[in-house]
């Protein structure tokens, strides 16, 4: 299933440097670029066919994982960008999350399911999700996976070792991306303009909050929680503990993709309509920085890491 890259469509545009790094996919471009989050510019693109979108990096190893959108194609790249190999795993794939082994959680939109791979991409088993599944996350001690199933307004929780499911959890309308953080499942509700927060062994719901309109992303930096508002065209930011909204930002058009800065500074977003990332610090909540992109960049999943 596995093939060799038969060329490496790699445009190095400056030398890489180790480093904390962005991959953000680019959709509309056909494009992979390895974003230097310390210096502020794009180290490398890579042309990845299909429209590539969700993605994923794996810190650890150094490898990045991108789902092409339109064909369901995967592709997995060094951290300077470069093609390691590429699988079809066929249209309506989709979340990516990174096993703590090193292999690989994929959710399918269109088959419902929750599917497991080991490192080599050896399928270890499949579930069946709710309808839609779209984001995908794992427990920080690697025990527990979830999805956020969009199309029937609830949350999937497994063993993340054998697959069983062990509790179903509604949420908010249409949630669509899903996040551990702080003992707790983050879910953003695109439909409902919330979050959803639950505790995942009990599975009782234990606060929401209040975003703009259409929430992607979520991440967390700072004892912070950041929501991408798409709609809106900002960025939701709430404290933690009391689950209270504490400022709005507007960053530019269309945010998607966010994910915490490496040193847990802040947070990095990418505008799908800007064509921009841009980092934002967890306390000042000044954008320090802000870079130009390929054309429709969305970079769905956890996508920060640093080089080797």
């Amino acid at each position: 299933m596995i093939r060799k890259a038969l060329a490496l469509l790699l445009l190095t545009i400056s030398p890489a440097l180790a480093g904390d790094i962005a991959v953000v996919t680019s959709q509309n471009a056909d494009k992979v670029s390895i974003v230097d989050l310390n210096g502020g510019r794009v180290l490398s693109e890579t042309v990845i066919e299909g429209g590539p979108a969700p993605v994923v990096y794996d810190d650890r190893n150094k490898i990045a994982y991108v789902v092409s959108a339109k064909t369901g194609q995967l592709s997995a790249l060094d951290d300077k960008g470069g093609i390691l190999w590429q699988a079809d795993l066929g249209e309506g794939t989709f979340g990516l999350a990174v096993a703590s082994d090193g292999g690989l959680f994929i959710t399918h939109w269109y088959a419902s399911k929750l599917m497991r791979f080991d490192a080599r991409l050896t399928p270890l088993w499949a579930v069946q999700t709710g309808k839609s599944p779209a984001g995908v996350a794992v427990s920080s001690d690697g025990t527990l996976v979830a999805t956020a199933d969009r199309d029937d307004d609830r949350v999937s929780i497994y063993d993340a070792v054998t697959g069983r499911r062990l509790r179903i959890v509604a949420t908010g309308r249409h949630p669509y991306a899903v996040a551990f953080y702080g003992g707790f499942l983050w879910t953003t509700d695109v439909q409902s303009d919330t979050i959803t927060v639950i505790d995942p062994i009990s599975g009782r719901i234990v606060g929401t909050v209040a975003t703009g309109s259409h929430p992607y992303g979520i991440a967390f930096a700072g004892g912070r929680g950041f929501v991408t508002n798409q709609y809106a065209g900002t960025v939701t930011v709430f404290d933690l503990n009391g689950l209270k909204v504490i400022e709005t930002l507007e960053t530019g058009d269309y945010p998607e993709g966010i994910a915490t800065l490496p040193d847990g500074s802040g947070v990095a977003v990418v505008h799908w309509d800007s064509n921009t990332l841009v980092t934002i610090d967890a306390q000042s909540l000044a954008v320090t920085q802000t870079v130009d992109l390929p054309d429709g960049p969305r970079a769905f999943g956890q996508f920060t890491g640093r080089q080797r």
